[in-house]
């Protein structure tokens, strides 16, 4: 039944226009941010920079305009270094800035929250952050350089930098909070997206690598805005690596993110999952859409978004970019986790709830 059928017209369009206002995924205001990965300007990163789109690609607005019709409030545009950047402390290159512009500006028109994200591991031309090849300083000026010139706080996120394995948890953890100061002294008001360290796994949030683990270390994170929210990532298959067509059993990852979220609420930290996705099995599908549903508390769960969507994956077992007009397995089920009402405050509300048998309290799971 059309619950707006008995309203007179005019009230129709007030009550429509109202809540597109309320549901304007601007990056600051938005409670919670769904959405997806736009995966391909990173591609092919052996040959740098590359030729634009011979070698890697940029979203096209009809692209954006398919995931904005299924409700995403987010995308997350993973992007090299080296191809923004040509030389360490160099102006922007601006074939790839007018080419992120563009992206950006279709975001805007829809919307929809662009996450930047420098997806180089760590390392720049090979060459670790922090090391004398590429001092910590060159990694701020990149980030400096692209706040000032982006400058849309409520529609660009800064996603700084993509599983930084190469790095040691402690000495990432170093450069980011110097990054996140430096950005705030320079003026940056955009929302800021810190991965953990190594390759940012849930699973092993609290496990120690060569004496640090990521919840000793961004345990204390600050930013003098409030602005940062700490990106986590998580996939299904037997070592979570992303690259096996197996999973794990929904059931497994009742107590990795129980476990997530209770560091978070303990340390005054949010959190946001910017990576995660499953083949297109049965099993894979199902534990899928157990870890949407374990991200209902939006006062800790800023959010997430689905690896990935692109126009370049052809037949990538975890790509959600639809097949000749048709859609993903994996749309189907992230799609009902796009549309639903937003948790204010960690309430449930119509959000997706946990499993039967999940206490959010901690004391339950399988």
């Amino acid at each position: 039944m059309d619950r707006f059928g008995k309203l007179p017209g005019w009230v129709f369009s007030l009550v429509l226009a109202f809540a597109s206002a309320q549901a304007a995924a601007v990056c600051l205001d938005a409670t919670s941010l769904r959405g997806v990965n736009l995966a391909g300007a990173e591609f092919n990163s052996k040959k740098r920079p590359g030729v634009m789109y011979q070698d890697y690609t940029y979203p096209s607005a009809s692209e954006i305009d398919y995931y904005a019709q299924k409700g995403v409030t987010a995308i997350r545009l993973p992007v090299r270094w080296e191809r923004v950047q040509r030389e360490l402390f160099a102006e922007l290159n601006d074939e790839e800035m007018s080419a992120i512009g563009k992206t950006l500006a279709s975001a805007r028109d829809r919307d929809i929250c662009l996450i930047l994200d420098i997806h180089n591991y760590g390392l720049y031309n090979g060459e670790p952050i922090g090391s004398d090849a590429v001092p910590a300083d060159a990694f701020g000026d990149l980030w400096r350089r692209i706040a000032e010139e982006l400058d849309d706080p409520e529609y660009l996120a800064l996603g700084l930098m993509n599983e930084p394995f190469k790095l040691d948890i402690a000495a990432w953890g170093e450069i980011a909070q110097s990054t996140v100061n430096a950005l705030r002294e320079s003026g940056a008001e955009q929302l800021i997206f810190v991965s953990g360290g190594r390759w940012s796994g849930a699973h092993e949030w609290q496990k120690s690598f060569s004496g640090s683990s990521n919840a000793e270390t961004f345990a204390d994170f600050k930013d003098p805005l409030n602005r940062t929210v700490l990106e986590v990532h998580q996939y299904a298959d037997e070592y979570y690596s992303g690259t096996k067509q197996d999973c794990h059993e929904p059931s497994h990852f009742n107590r990795i993110f129980e476990s997530m979220e209770q560091w978070a609420q303990a340390n005054d930290q949010q959190l946001f999952l910017g990576e995660f996705g499953v083949p297109a099995s049965e099993q894979c599908l199902a534990s899928l859409d157990r870890m949407l549903s374990l991200m209902g508390n939006t006062s800790v769960w800023r959010g997430w978004t689905y690896w990935a969507g692109g126009a370049w994956w052809g037949d990538y077992f975890m790509s959600i970019a639809p097949q000749d007009g048709v859609d993903a397995a994996q749309m189907e089920v992230v799609e009902p986790y796009l549309k639903v009402t937003e948790c204010q405050d960690g309430g449930r509300g119509e959000c997706p709830m946990p499993p039967k048998g999940v206490q959010v309290d901690g004391e339950g799971g399988s």
